[in-house]
């Protein structure tokens, strides 16, 4: 019995990949990638590995999650390493959990190779820090998207002024959590960055902020949606423009009326 390495391929660049992640490939005999693993990275594993895409495009699965897993099962009965190749990292919206499950069920050796997780690549490209300290106090990653298709926002509940939220794959809901957001009372003028192909050649930067997300069309995937006050190229000027306000706002609230 070989052993499976479930691999995180990052944002696309194959220079953002682990030292390990690299190793790992160039040892493997069979890679099983998704559909957002780029060409570059295949490209690093050696002519003699079988690869195998077992992506969804389009809405459309080349395999269903439990075939891949009889898949890689079956594979590591017959090779030594089998890598399953996951766009980002492995453990972030990657059905990880699934298919370790079923390697642990049917007692195949794995190990997790983490990769740099999308919202950490599109932060990087657009030059924001999640965690402005001056801005942001927690970090929520969420998608809009659950198993089905379904569109739930269940989320938007548990996110204040301070909270920097890394919305995966927001697709055509753009406007559905515009509607959310405001309806939740986040302040229609909070910034919004929008990041497609991030750390790729085809990358693509858009500023925005909630009331302009009502309308916004023409999100490329792979995008990854960044709300929030840090979400804005002169953080420092949002940050004292903030604290202005809240100043105003505690001495209006301080006043003894004549």
């Amino acid at each position: 019995m070989g052993k499976v390495f479930l691999v995180g391929a990052g944002p696309g660049d194959p220079e953002l990949l682990t030292v390990k992640a690299v190793r790992t490939l160039a040892a493997a005999d069979v890679v099983l990638h998704d559909a957002l693993v780029t060409r570059e990275i295949l490209e690093l594993v050696p002519p003699k590995a079988h690869i195998i895409d077992v992506g969804k495009r389009c809405g459309q699965k080349l395999l269903t999650q439990e075939e891949i897993n009889s898949y890689l099962i079956h594979a590591a009965a017959h090779n030594s390493v089998v890598v399953r190749l996951k766009s980002g990292d492995p453990l972030v919206f990657g059905r990880a959990g699934e298919e370790i499950e079923a390697l642990k069920n049917a007692g195949v050796d794995f190990e997790i190779v983490s990769g740099i997780t999308s919202a950490l690549a599109a932060a990087a490209a657009a030059r924001i820090s999640l965690t402005d300290r001056r801005l942001a106090s927690q970090i929520l990653f969420t998608t809009a998207h659950r198993k089905g298709g379904a569109v739930e926002l269940d989320w938007v509940s548990a996110i204040g002024p301070t909270t920097t939220v890394a919305v995966y794959m927001p697709g055509g809901t753009c406007a559905e959590l515009a509607e959310a957001l405001a309806a939740g009372g986040l302040d229609p003028r909070t910034p919004c960055v929008i990041v497609s192909a991030a750390a790729q050649e085809s990358q693509r930067i858009h500023w925005i902020n909630i009331a302009g997300l009502r309308s916004f069309r023409g999100i490329a995937a792979p995008a990854m949606l960044i709300i929030g006050w840090v979400a804005h190229p002169e953080a420092k000027i949002i940050s004292e423009h903030i604290c202005n306000e809240l100043q105003v706002r505690i001495a209006d609230e301080q006043r003894i009326p004549s």
